[in-house]
């Protein structure tokens, strides 16, 4: 069952479907569970388990076809789907190729194209044997990649989506304000996760995919990091960073904190990376490039007197943790309004340190409109 209404799921198919009719696609063919759910609004934790495919196929005209495992078919009735079509699965000997070889011709002729995202951000969710059963079976009918049909669409969030992401900004900003007691007697880092994962499903969060920090002197090593066992000692500079979901879409951010008085080093970068965000919710505008978003940041901190960390300072958010674009010199994606990003500086704040500050938006005609609580001007300070 999903929480939007059909009309949601119509915009974004007529969207798909006008992409791939420009592209000379005659059908979708979406193995991710990001796609199958943003077209049918399928959402379960069961893709943890690597022993089933899950397919759906979007037709040019009419509305998407499930073809699925047994076990699904209850779940996908309360779904937008136009038909399910399901096997026993797990099958050692044919796990859904026919059925999906079977349904792709009967909704594409003999010469048309079926659509895949093929690109960079995508992945096909099937074993890659059957996948060249299923491209031999289906002959002389081809397989084209459709990423630029697929991210063109999903890039672009609808009210309801944004309205959703900033329901999942709010959970993070009521447990982000509860981290000063989530601290208190927890000695390791670890312990403060687990409390702060905690903290996250009280406030509201269907699960937490994500949790990621660091803590250090002057800064932390990583952003990517789990936590260990190590206590936390006052001067350090703690730092949380969340992916928590509500509704299928994530929230992405993270808020530093001090144990102690924080050193001026520090605070110093701190004021940087302040400075840099303050920079970009004042410059960013759509016709922009994300190479252009990245310039402004660097820029910001280079004029703020920090030195760039190395890495992408920002991405999309959406039905994933991460989506496109990256905001690197290299990324030419042109930035719309509409789009759901971060921004997310990092600055070199000492010897073998990092420290990043992260924001979320959503970008209208006249710039960037936060839709997490914007992180204080001066650090919080937790008592050792």
């Amino acid at each position: 069952m999903t929480v939007f209404p059909p009309q949601e799921f119509a915009r974004r198919r007529a969207a798909l479907q006008a992409g791939m009719a420009d592209r000379g696609q005659d059908a979708l063919l979406l193995t991710s569970p990001a796609d199958v759910f943003y077209v049918t609004g399928f959402l379960t934790r069961f893709w943890e388990s690597p022993a089933r495919p899950w397919f759906v196929v979007l037709p040019r005209t009419g509305g998407p076809v499930a073809v699925i495992p047994d076990i699904g078919v209850d779940l996908m009735s309360t779904c937008r789907v136009a038909e399910i079509r399901s096997w026993p699965a797990p099958d050692p000997v044919d796990d859904g190729v026919t059925l999906l070889a079977g349904t792709l011709a009967d909704l594409v002729p003999e010469t048309g194209a079926i659509g895949l995202p093929m690109g960079l951000e995508t992945s096909l969710r099937m074993p890659v044997a059957d996948f060249d059963r299923l491209c031999r079976a289906l002959a002389p009918r081809r397989m084209v990649d459709a990423t630029e049909t697929v991210q063109r669409v999903r890039e672009i969030k609808s009210e309801l989506e944004i309205d959703a992401i900033r329901a999942a900004c709010a959970v993070a900003d009521r447990a982000f304000g509860r981290v000063p007691d989530i601290v208190a007697g927890a000695g390791s880092l670890a312990v403060v996760f687990r409390r702060f994962q905690a903290a996250l499903l009280d406030e509201g969060a269907d699960w937490v995919s994500y949790l990621a920090g660091g803590a250090g002197p002057d800064g932390y090593g990583n952003v990517i990091a789990p936590a260990g066992p190590a206590p936390l000692q006052p001067g350090d500079i703690l730092m949380l960073d969340t992916g928590a979901v509500k509704d299928g879409y994530f929230c992405d951010f993270d808020r530093n904190f001090a144990v102690g008085p924080p050193g001026d080093t520090a605070r110093r970068a701190y004021d940087v990376l302040h400075a840099t965000t303050e920079a970009a919710l004042a410059q960013f505008r759509p016709g922009m490039t994300a190479a252009d978003a990245h310039r402004v940041m660097v820029g910001a901190i280079r004029a703020a007197g920090g030195i760039p960390a190395g890495g992408r300072l920002g991405h999309g958010l959406g039905v994933t943790l991460t989506e496109w674009p990256s905001f690197t010199d290299r990324d030419r994606t042109e930035l719309r309004a509409g789009m759901v990003l971060t921004i997310e500086p990092g600055v070199v704040s000492a010897e073998g340190r990092i420290m990043v500050q992260e924001e979320n938006i959503v970008l209208r005609a006249d710039g960037p409109e936060l839709l997490s609580r914007r992180a204080p001007l001066q650090m919080v300070e937790i008592a050792p």
